[in-house]
């Protein structure tokens, strides 16, 4: 670590050490300083190293490796809180284990997001929810910080693991975004595995539409329907991660089944960098989560950052920024931010949003606005 802050130590204790031995070296010293003036000096100088160390001490410890993830922001229904707990808690733990073993903040979000892709409780990968025609249909992103490089795709079918071919489009593509064929071409001329035609769609996700397509109003977390005949997939989302490596590198990524009972070839904000998720070494990173027309019109993600370049802290942009929106559309949201500070932003305007985060040996999480629960997590 010493090599990356020498810089900084360079800079807060060099310049006035090089300077006053180049002084002394020219007799431009004053001779008739007093003993008094001397002790006074050299208190001023203690003071001064004293509160650089403590600033450099408290720059090292915001720049600890940190993953902190979203399972989605909605109407999250008591009976299926435990379970969307228990999945974005070890989506961190994943994620911070990565980092720990010196992985980059890419290859963090990448892991956090696949397993909330692989929970079928999460409207994402094997969980997601079905377009009307009863198919499942895909979005995800990823970015990195440091280079601005991103990749996703959007509507696609058969992808149990949107977010990692996310990432192949990024790397192994020209192109930010790709959509429905095409980014199915592009996943077997890349070797990407695809599932078998259908095998995503679940038993739940047909039960979640056929009560949409009954009542495309209705509310099925409602507490007046038993809790046998309630879908246990629910629209609730997007899934997201926030990483910040060793080297304070920043990379966000989002993933989502989208809409349930959306038209088919819909585009949401998921897949959308600046919108659903955005990233910069210089500023901070965002995951959102929430309704994904709302939040494109809105660029929710670009919104809060602007907001950090501004001068706000990241609990302070995260809060404001998704008040406004309310505010100005009637819709909700959340949202998951780490600031180039390390400073970290956790807000919502729905109901509920589950998130989980990992810094040092400690594991917090919640789903309810206030919530802050810690345990020691399992990877130190």
């Amino acid at each position: 670590m010493l090599p990356i802050w020498l810089p900084v130590i360079n800079r807060f204790f060099g310049e006035g050490t090089r300077k006053k031995e180049t002084d002394a070296e020219k007799g431009n010293l004053k001779s008739e300083s007093t003993e008094s003036d001397v002790l006074k000096a050299s208190g001023t100088i203690e003071s001064r190293i004293i509160r650089d160390k403590q600033q450099i001490s408290s720059v090292c410890r915001k720049l600890e490796p940190i993953v902190l993830v979203h399972g989605g922001a909605g109407n999250i229904p008591d009976y299926l809180v435990p379970a969307k707990m228990n999945c974005v808690k070890k989506a961190a733990i994943a994620g911070f284990k990565v980092l720990k073993q010196g992985g980059t903040s890419v290859e963090a979000v990448e892991t956090a997001i696949r397993v909330m892709e692989d929970d079928p409780i999460m409207n994402a990968g094997v969980g997601s929810v079905l377009n009307y025609d009863g198919e499942v249909e895909a979005d995800a992103c990823i970015m990195v910080g440091k280079t601005l490089e991103a990749g996703g795709v959007t509507a696609v079918k058969d992808v149990a693991n949107p977010i990692s071919l996310a990432k192949m489009v990024m790397e192994k593509s020209p192109h930010a975004l790709l959509a429905g064929e095409g980014a199915t071409k592009f996943a077997k001329e890349n070797h990407y595995e695809l599932e078998k035609p259908g095998s995503l769609v679940t038993l739940a996700a047909k039960e979640a539409l056929e009560a949409y397509k009954k009542d495309p109003e209705g509310d099925l977390t409602s507490e007046k329907v038993e809790v046998e005949e309630k879908p246990e997939v629910l629209p609730t989302g997007s899934v997201g991660a926030v990483a910040m490596d060793r080297g304070g590198h920043i990379a966000v990524g989002l993933s989502t089944g989208g809409l349930l009972g959306k038209m088919p070839g819909r585009v949401g904000d998921s897949p959308q960098i600046g919108k659903g998720a955005y990233c910069d070494d210089d500023l901070g990173g965002v995951s959102v989560t929430g309704h994904g027309e709302t939040i494109s019109k809105f660029c929710l993600s670009m919104r809060i950052l602007k907001e950090i370049q501004y001068g706000r802290n990241a609990p302070e942009a995260t809060t404001n920024i998704l008040d406004r929106m309310k505010e100005k559309f009637n819709e909700d949201g959340g949202a998951i931010c780490i600031s180039r500070d390390g400073d970290i932003g956790i807000y919502w305007t729905a109901p509920r949003m589950p998130w989980a985060y990992q810094r040092g040996e400690e594991l917090h999480f919640g789903a309810d606005l206030g919530e802050d629960n810690k345990e020691e997590s399992i990877v130190k």
